[in-house]
């Protein structure tokens, strides 16, 4: 259905009381990795809930081991109109060093900031209380110049996203059939700059691996066995160049399967944003691309597979020097994966690859550590298309669908425990210092947010 126009007035006139609402949910320290502040988070998730009861939702504390969750359902207006799931997460991160604060990380303002712009201050200002509040006062938007909302909603703000999220899968799998909908709403990104809105189709998955190569009983003296004892070092730094060809390609036996192409015109509109090598490098100090040739750098981080390591031990590193061959070596490799890749699949072959170059006399132990598959959102969804169009009648720029070459882990959750694909919207700055001193959102990000998600649910009600 198209919005309407009473909607969006709606939100412009209660600008005001949703900024007083948001400063009250600011004010709650709820600092979820650390146990003095428990009560805070129970009184946040109890705010929540009393907030959201206030415009119809039926909604309630739900106990977990850790921090509560909050959970509230909403009927929509047409049986014919989709059921989403909307998450974010109340708690957030700890303030030290509390010095570096320009005011109170507690106590919320509107200032100006060093762009000119307003800004909202305080911690949780833009991760995570801000961009939820967004869709909280869209759907009171709704209510009020409605009556009812577009959609049937159900809403799951969790405590502890910013401590691990101990409590979410027990709570996902008890609660299954309750919190199952058509499609998830992630609110947790961001914007590609202050005028463009962005949805991310797509995020990495990850597999990791450890290997330790053995040889001698012992580490072996040089100069007495050099040259005719097998060092495990070598054995492993050729296994890890290995992995990669010339070009910059995975080597492992069937590691592109599943790996589909960009289309050309997603390609297209990733140029045009700005953002090569010369850019994208310069900021840490390099400038020539590793990885696959003739890919762009925006490509290889959000949409191409990687093998890197991130970490290898062996022998003497202490100060000063010793003629040693060691009798074992290490390494830490991990792969991130896209569109169809198997994790379980990448690790035996890797694994496979390995045992393929350890000489007879030598041994290899594997140690596992974690593995996700990746999400990808269909190019061609209509619920894709909705949103993009949405955002775009509401920003000055375009919506410029881009990717995470991370993951989030909840996104994988809701697909692999509930299946269910995740929109993944957010209003979010690269400068809003999220989890650092000083964060900040911006106010055209809270009342464009809102504006963005009352149209979202129109639309996709439509």
């Amino acid at each position: 259905m198209a919005i309407p126009s009473s909607v969006l007035s709606t939100l412009d006139d209660g600008l005001p009381g949703s900024l007083e609402r948001l400063f009250e949910l600011l004010r709650i320290p709820s600092i979820s990795t650390d146990p003095a502040y428990a009560g805070d988070c129970r009184r946040a998730a109890e705010w929540l809930v009393q907030d959201l009861a206030s415009i119809g939702f039926t909604s309630g504390v739900r106990e977990t081991a850790g921090h509560p969750m909050v959970v509230a359902h909403h009927a929509g207006a047409s049986a014919g109109a989709p059921h989403v799931l909307f998450y974010g997460h109340y708690d957030v991160q700890p303030v030290d060093p509390l010095a570096l604060w320009e005011d109170d990380p507690f106590a919320p303002a509107v200032k100006t900031g060093a762009s000119g712009r307003r800004i909202i201050t305080g911690r949780g200002a833009a991760d995570d209380k801000g961009q939820l509040m967004t869709f909280v006062e869209a759907c009171r938007a709704w209510k009020a110049a409605t009556g009812s909302l577009p959609c049937a909603v159900t809403i799951l703000f969790e405590g502890e996203e910013e401590s691990g999220s101990p409590s979410l899968k027990p709570f996902l799998d008890a609660n299954a059939e309750e919190l199952k909908a058509d499609f998830a709403l992630v609110c947790d990104t961001g914007m590609w700059d202050h005028d463009t809105p962005a949805i991310s189709t797509g995020l990495r998955g990850l597999v990791g691996e450890e290997i330790v190569v053995k040889a001698a009983s012992r580490d072996l003296h040089s100069g007495l066995y050099g040259g005719a004892a097998a060092n495990p070092i070598h054995i492993l730094s050729k296994i890890l160049a290995d992995l990669h060809d010339a070009d910059g390609r995975v080597t492992l036996p069937g590691f592109y399967d599943g790996v589909d192409e960009t289309p050309a015109e997603i390609l297209a509109v990733w140029e045009t944003l700005g953002r090569g090598a010369d850019t994208f490098l310069a900021d840490i100090g390099l400038s020539i691309p590793s990885g696959e040739k003739g890919r762009s750098v925006l490509e290889l981080t959000w949409a191409r597979p990687t093998a890197e390591v991130n970490g290898i031990t062996g022998g003497y590193t202490g100060k000063g020097f010793k003629t040693v061959i060691a009798a074992e070596a290490s390494a830490k490799v991990s792969f991130r994966l896209v569109h169809r890749q198997e994790p379980e699949a990448i690790r035996a072959a890797f694994r496979a690859f390995v045992q393929e170059r350890i000489p007879a006399d030598c041994s290899v132990e594997f140690h596992k550590h974690g593995g996700s598959p990746a999400i990808q959102l269909p190019y061609d969804s209509p619920l894709l298309a909705k949103a993009r169009q949405a955002l775009s009648d509401e920003w000055p720029n375009e919506t410029v669908m881009i990717a995470m070459g991370g993951s989030i882990p909840i996104v994988g959750d809701f697909q692999s425990m509930l299946g269910m694909d995740s929109l993944l919207v957010g209003f979010g700055l690269p400068d809003d210092r999220v989890h650092s001193p000083n964060e900040k959102y911006e106010l055209s990000s809270f009342q464009k947010g809102q504006r963005s998600w009352a149209r979202i649910l129109g639309a996709l009600a439509a």
